[in-house]
C-alpha cells in the first residue's frame, strides 16, 4: 500500500527538508523515526524541499509499506517518539502512483516580519524595523499576477526544465505590527519566495517602483532583483491535492 503522511515542522534546528550530508534534516529524522515504528524500511518522499530555517505548517510525504497499522494509534505513537518541532497529524492511503510532489496542484506559502522588536518571534519572523509602504508593495505584488517566467526570482545554476510558474494569489496582510506576505502557485522555483519578497521590499522602501518590479521580470536577471530575504520567517502552509480534502 501507498500513504500519504501530513505533518508540520519547526524548521530552525534543521539544514531544510531533504537528506544532506553532515546536517540534520526532517526528512532523516521522520524517516528513522518511522522506520523504528513501523519495524520496516522504507524510502519517504516529500511534496518539495524547503531550505535550511524554513518551517512548514502543512507538509506531506508518502512511502510503501505492506505494514498494516491503526492510523489513529501510529500518529501518537509518532507524536511521542519524534522531537517537539516535528508533528505528525494524518495518514492517507492512497493508489499506488499517486505521488506527493507530481500530484500537487498548488502550494502555498507566507512570509512573516515584524516592524517592532519581538523576542517571541526571533526563529518565526524576520524583524524588519524600516517603514514600509504596503500599499505600494501590494500594487506591486498584483503584477506577479501577470507573468508566467519567473526565472529573475530563482536561485542561478538550477536544474530545472522551465521557469514558467502560474501564481493564483500573492498579497500582504498588516496586523499591527507584523507584515504576513501570501503567495500561492502551481510550482515555485528554488529561493522564488524570499527573492519575491526581497524585491517588494525596496518597493516598500522607495528604492525601486512598482513598474521597475515589470522591468526585473522581464529582464529574467536575478542580479536584477531584490534581495533575499532570511529563511526563518517563511512558512509553507498548504499543498493541495485533487483527491485529499483538507477539512475532512
Amino acid at each position: 500500500m501507498r500513504y500519504f503522511i501530513q505533518f508540520s515542522y519547526n524548521g530552525t534546528n534543521y539544514h531544510g527538508w531533504q537528506v544532506q550530508p553532515k546536517a540534520i534534516s526532517v526528512q532523516e529524522v521522520l524517516t528513522k523515526a518511522m522506520k523504528i515504528l513501523f519495524r520496516d524500511d522504507f524510502e519517504l518522499i516529500g511534496a518539495g524541499r524547503t531550505d535550511a530555517g524554513v518551517h512548514a505548517k502543512s507538509m506531506y510525504a508518502h512511502f510503501d509499506t505492506e505494514i498494516e497499522f491503526d492510523k489513529d494509534q501510529m500518529i501518537q505513537k509518532l507524536n511521542s517518539f519524534l522531537p517537539e518541532d516535528i508533528t505528525v497529524y494524518r495518514f492517507f492511503e492512497v493508489s499506488e502512483d499517486a505521488h506527493t510532489r507530481f500530484d500537487a496542484v498548488s502550494r502555498s506559502y507566507e512570509y512573516h516580519i515584524h516592524t517592532f522588536k519581538n523576542s517571541f518571534l526571533k526563529d518565526l519572523s524576520w524583524y524588519h524595523y524600516r517603514n514600509l509602504d504596503v500599499e505600494k508593495m501590494n500594487e506591486a505584488a498584483k503584477i506577479l499576477l501577470e507573468y508566467e517566467d519567473f526565472e529573475c526570482f530563482s536561485k542561478t545554476h538550477t536544474d530545472v526544465f522551465t521557469f514558467n510558474c502560474t501564481i493564483t494569489e500573492a498579497f500582504w496582510e498588516q496586523k499591527n505590527d507584523q507584515l504576513i506576505f501570501h503567495i500561492s502557485a502551481n510550482r515555485f522555483l528554488r529561493n522564488m519566495v524570499r527573492a519575491i519578497v526581497g524585491t517588494l521590499i525596496n518597493v516598500g522602501l522607495g528604492k525601486i517602483s512598482t513598474e521597475d518590479v515589470r522591468k526585473i521580470i522581464e529582464s529574467k536577471s536575478r542580479s536584477k532583483a531584490g534581495f533575499s530575504v532570511p529563511a526563518h520567517g517563511l512558512f509553507l502552509t498548504k499543498v493541495v491535492y485533487p483527491y485529499i480534502n483538507e477539512a475532512d
